[in-house]
């Protein structure tokens, strides 16, 4: 079987999806991966046919300094950016559908990937790395927020979300327009997939984020697909001397999103009084501050501390993988939800929010990880729990072999 993975956005929406395209070809599929050309390398190494969607969504996700007023125009502009993202993506993904495919698999920031799929009468499945679905035990995690409503405010949100437009609302109508389908909504089709039960495959644990009882028996969460190891990668040997000469260091970043200035996080730096590494930060070099490039998680993180990050999705598994504990400080979009997660998972201390974030208040959060051995202690007891499940790529790969599509 040929499937297509649709991955439009950053580097952690496509790296599990590499890590989950090997696994299916080990299990006999045939898989070609719809990313941005940045991450052509990613997943050709993973060893999956890559298919390019133009754009770059990482210089999409750059916020201003915490505390910083976004004005009117700042959101339109950025809006219309988004909205010509998407436009792109859709275009990438029709042409990497007509290459050939038998099914195809979408990530939840291309739902025109289900109306690719109804023009050439193929199915087409949700691969999802977030609980988008509505639910009452969490808001909606567009919203940016991980305060609760209550269980009717919260499935009451979601159901008006669906209904809200969407930067992927125009490419969608397009899409339609063009390979001749009827005229139907984004929201509706989401609607009717969710009455008719349609799968959605989770690439998380039930462990961090429990299957709800109030969603669809359509949705598997699989647990974790974890990104494929570079075997070809070798760390610096200046990286190695900075390890080896004392205690595991903090570590400080924040993925795809270049949040905070150099001067702000040497500070902290300084403030804490302890060996750390920022990553992101080119060549810096100070004796007990490191700068490092792409360095992967697999392999740092089990030798530091702990690990100030933005909660994305991938970072924050990461982290709970290594068993060590985080300063999480969310940014926008599902990071608060994450970020909650490591707080209820006794992971974490308080996130804090990126637009309240100050020297102060970070310098406290990762003296307070750091000073209580508890936070350490829970993140070690998850990353055990993980360890001894089943590996979520295998999951999903045994749910394809089996799945027969609805007529």
């Amino acid at each position: 079987m040929r499937i297509l993975i649709l991955a439009p956005g950053t580097h952690g929406d496509v790296a599990p999806m590499a890590g989950l395209g090997k696994t299916l070809r080990q299990q006999g599929f045939e898989v070609t991966i719809a990313a941005n050309p940045n991450y052509r390398d990613l997943v050709t190494s993973a060893g999956s046919t890559f298919r390019e969607l133009s754009g770059d969504m990482s210089a999409l996700v750059n916020p201003a300094a915490p505390g910083t007023k976004t004005s009117a125009t700042d959101i339109r502009y950025y809006l219309q950016e988004l909205g010509s993202y998407f436009n792109q993506a859709a275009t990438g993904a029709l042409a990497a559908a007509q290459h050939g495919t038998d099914l195809i698999l979408t990530n939840s920031v291309a739902p025109f990937g289900f109306d690719i799929a109804e023009a050439l009468d193929i199915p087409a499945i949700g691969a999802h790395l977030q609980p988008n679905e509505p639910s009452g035990d969490y808001p909606p995690l567009a919203l940016g927020t991980a305060r609760s409503f209550g269980r009717l405010g919260n499935k009451t949100l979601h159901q008006l979300l669906t209904r809200a437009k969407a930067p992927y609302d125009s490419p969608t109508a397009q899409i339609r327009a063009e390979l001749g389908l009827s005229k139907r909504s984004r929201a509706t089709s989401e609607c009717v997939r969710r009455k008719t039960r349609q799968p959605i495959l989770h690439g998380f644990s039930s462990i961090v984020v429990p299957h709800v009882a109030d969603c669809h028996e359509g949705i598997v969460n699989c647990g974790y697909w974890w990104p494929v190891s570079d075997s070809s990668w070798q760390p610096s040997g200046q990286l190695l001397d900075f390890l080896s000469a004392g205690e595991p260091p903090v570590l400080i970043g924040f993925g795809s999103t270049h949040a905070l200035d150099l001067d702000f996080l040497v500070d902290v730096a300084h403030r804490t009084g302890r060996r750390t590494i920022i990553q992101g930060a080119g060549d810096f070099v100070e004796s007990d501050i490191l700068g490092v490039g792409t360095v992967p998680h697999e392999w740092l993180l089990p030798q530091v501390a702990t690990v100030v990050h933005h909660a994305g999705a991938g970072t924050s598994a990461s982290g709970l993988r290594a068993g060590i504990p985080a300063v999480p400080v969310p940014i926008f979009t599902d990071q608060p939800f994450w970020a909650s997660r490591l707080q209820h998972l006794g992971a974490s201390v308080s996130p804090i929010p990126y637009k309240n974030l100050t020297i102060d208040r970070l310098t406290a959060g990762i003296n307070e990880v750091l000073n209580n051995e508890h936070f350490a202690q829970n993140a070690k007891l998850v990353s055990q729990r993980l360890a001894s499940e089943e590996d979520g790529t295998l999951v999903a790969a045994r749910f394809l072999e089996q799945y027969k599509p609805q007529q």
